[in-house]
Order: C-alpha cells, then sequence, then structure tokens
C-alpha cells in the first residue's frame, strides 16, 4: 500500500569464543568495512568528508537494516530501536547497545559486526553513543551534540544486492497477497482479511507496516481504509505495504464480487496515471529531473483519463526502498529522481487504486510485485509511447 504517514554478529574474539562486551569497557573497536552491504563504504565516505563528519549514526530501524543487514526491533511502536549501528571513517562499523539485547544480536543479527553493551540502568542509547563515538558526528536519531541526519539520500540508487532483496520480497510479498484474495467471499470482514494478511506475509518473514482493506462501501469513500469490523460487499481494495530486512514493498489487489459499474473504468484510469508516472520517473531520471518534474505528467494524465481533480484527494506516491516511500512527490518537491530505483506510485480515482512496486532503470521498467498468477491488462501512458501490464480486478 501507499505510505505517506505510513518509512549482528558477535563482538570481538576471545579465547573462549565470540563475545558481546558485556562489561561496559569491553567490546570495543570496530569491524573492517567488508561487513557493511555492497555499496554502503564510497557513500558512507562521502558523506563524511562532504559534512567534515568523523561518524555516522542509524538507530532508526530502516537505517539500521540499511548499513548492517540486521533488525534493531523489539518495541514495532517506536522510531527508534534497541541499537545503534554507527560507521567510523577510521575505523569501520560497530553496533552499540545495552545488556538486555548484547548476545541476541551478536549470535542472530549480526555475525559479522563488533556489538559492544552498556548496562541497560545506567544510560539510554543516545549518551551512550555520544559518549562512545568519535566526533564530530552525525545521527538519525537525537543524540546530544551530534548533526541531525536525513539518510533518504544515501539510501539511492539501490544497489545489485539490493535489487535482488527487493526482487525477492517482492515476490514473496505479492504471492502472499494474492493467495488471501483469492480466497475472499463477500461477507468477510475488512478485519478478518487483515488479520489473514499479516498471518500469511509472516509466514514468508515479511512484516506489514501498513495493511487496508476497504469493502464497496469504504473504498468509495475513504483513500486510506483502515481495516473495520464490516463486510466487503460487492467488492474489496486490499493495500499493502510489506517490510524484510529493512526493504518495503507495497501493493494493491481488487477483488470484483458484484462490482459497480463504473469500477473497471475508474481502476482503468488509474492504471493509465501509474503507467504515465513509471514512464515519466525513467524519462525525468535520464535528463536529471525532479519528483516535481514527475508529478506534473501526473496532474496532466488525470487530466486526460478523465478525472483532472483526483490528484488532490491523495498522494501519489514516489520512490521507495528503505522506507515505504523514500519520498513522496508533490507538484514542488525537488527530490531528484534517480535509478535504479524503487518506485511504488499509488495513484486513486474515487473507489479504485492502481499499485505496485516497480524497478526502474535507464533500460526498462519491472513490476517487483508481480507473480504472473493474476489477471493483467496492458495499458497506455499519457504522454509517453510506451505501455505497462497492469493488474486488473480478480472477478470472484
Amino acid at each position: 500500500m501507499d505510505e505517506d504517514d505510513a518509512e549482528a554478529g558477535g563482538g570481538p574474539e576471545t579465547e573462549d569464543g565470540p563475545g558481546t562486551g558485556d562489561d561496559p569497557g569491553s567490546g570495543g573497536g570496530s569491524s573492517p568495512a567488508g561487513a557493511i552491504p555492497e555499496g554502503r563504504v564510497d557513500r558512507l565516505d562521502a558523506y563524511c568528508q562532504d559534512n567534515d563528519l568523523a561518524a555516522v549514526w542509524f538507530a532508526r530501524p530502516n537505517g539500521f537494516a540499511w548499513l548492517t543487514g540486521g533488525d534493531n526491533v523489539v518495541d514495532a511502536s517506536g522510531d527508534v530501536g534497541v541499537a545503534a549501528a554507527g560507521y567510523e571513517r577510521d575505523g569501520g562499523i560497530r553496533v552499540l547497545t545495552d545488556t538486555i539485547e548484547a548476545d541476541r544480536l551478536a549470535d542472530e543479527e549480526l555475525p559479522d559486526v563488533p556489538v559492544e553493551a552498556v548496562p541497560w540502568y545506567e544510560t539510554s542509547l543516545a549518551a551512550a553513543v555520544a559518549e562512545r563515538s568519535a566526533t564530530p558526528a552525525a545521527a538519525d536519531f537525537d543524540v546530544p551534540g551530534f548533526a541531525s541526519l536525513d539518510p533518504t539520500d544515501l539510501r539511492q540508487p539501490l544497489t545489485d544486492e539490493d535489487v535482488a532483496a527487493y526482487r525477492s520480497l517482492g515476490r514473496d510479498a505479492a504471492a502472499a497477497v494474492e493467495s488471501v484474495c483469492r480466497q475472499l467471499e463477500p461477507g468477510d470482514t475488512e478485519h478478518e482479511v487483515a488479520a489473514a494478511l499479516r498471518v500469511t506475509l509472516a509466514t514468508h518473514g515479511i512484516s506489514a507496516p501498513v495493511v487496508l482493506v476497504g469493502g464497496a462501501e469504504r473504498a468509495q469513500a475513504y483513500r486510506h481504509y483502515t481495516p473495520k469490523r464490516v463486510e466487503l460487499g460487492d467488492y474489496a481494495l486490499v493495500s499493502v505495504t510489506a517490510e524484510r530486512a529493512g526493504l518495503h514493498a507495497s501493493l494493491t489487489r481488487t477483488v470484483a464480487f458484484d462490482p459497480p459499474d463504473w469500477l473497471g473504468e475508474r481502476h482503468r484510469a488509474a492504471a493509465r496515471v501509474e503507467a504515465t508516472a513509471l514512464l515519466a520517473t525513467q524519462d525525468v531520471a535520464r535528463t536529471g529531473g525532479t519528483a516535481a518534474d514527475v508529478f506534473e505528467e501526473v496532474q496532466a494524465a488525470y487530466e486526460v483519463v478523465g478525472h483532472p481533480g483526483e490528484w488532490e484527494r491523495h498522494h501519489q506516491g514516489g520512490a521507495a526502498g528503505f522506507a515505504g516511500r523514500e519520498w513522496i512527490a508533490t507538484p514542488t518537491c525537488e527530490r531528484r529522481v534517480r535509478t535504479p530505483m524503487a518506485y511504488a506510485w499509488n495513484p486513486t480515482v474515487e473507489g479504485a487504486k492502481s499499485e505496485d512496486t516497480h524497478l526502474v532503470t535507464d533500460d526498462e521498467v519491472d513490476s517487483l510485485t508481480a507473480t504472473g498468477d493474476w489477471p493483467t491488462e496492458t495499458v497506455e501512458a499519457v504522454g509517453y509511447d510506451g505501455s505497462i501490464e497492469r493488474p486488473v480486478a480478480l472477478d470472484r
């Protein structure tokens, strides 16, 4: 689904084996750059050099996952995880946490990264980072004396390793969502469907930061159809943002039981806007343009398909990656459009929606959330000589 509201190994070796540094004075040091996922080091070094920094720290879950490949979440309701990962220009990567989490992180999440621990009862994570980090430094969470770090540009474009993981996530997420959709009945409640989606995704190791299920009545009334205990009725929209290892993939599927006559036309209109956004993304990236340039093409497409005011009713999506949306396009958004990068555009026309996550490169537009098992049709983009295959409603 769209998201506008909705964004490790042992410590030093000892004679007895890997340690985690439960003593606050132990576990120091940093791992070599080889422990960092592909393509990160050059970007981090350039960022530190450009901003005159000795270190950067990540404790928000998506930033932590981007840097380490691990998971620092215990309480999913929090913005900051239980560990912070730091990159120091003269040392490499290190992870700092408390004595509650150190052993688990070292054993299960970060096998190649030193994990340092501080007593849980003595200090906060932010204070521990401030005390132990090289300076000057920046962080993606509040640390006393540190500059603020916005990691969005660091995470773009995607690396080959990111793309491979994204393809796997997209396939699994789409298969899970579509398997649930094929079993839906008009008498199912939105709440029941949402529960089934979360369970099915979880069997693939996928969490779902966003699950929206809208039956016929509520899908027409609201763009964010948060699930309620009401029956689906004549048709349903199912929208999910799926997350695994920090990457996020969004998709929407439509299931029709006895749909209104207008559903097909509105769905096709939304799909044409989405196709336009995708080809515009590719074109704008080639010329070094911005999200606002793509948005201008989206607005024009709504006009051509006969629904000129619909873009004002809901955001249209944007770049995806280590957040549900790395940025959301607006008429004034100056974020640079890059490739290779994932994009999740999600146009809506009252009661209908078209959304998948696509990999956009200089040469292709490839759906990451397609299974090949869902009915599709080819739709023409507006203003571009090209077409995109898009899902249609599944008749039940």
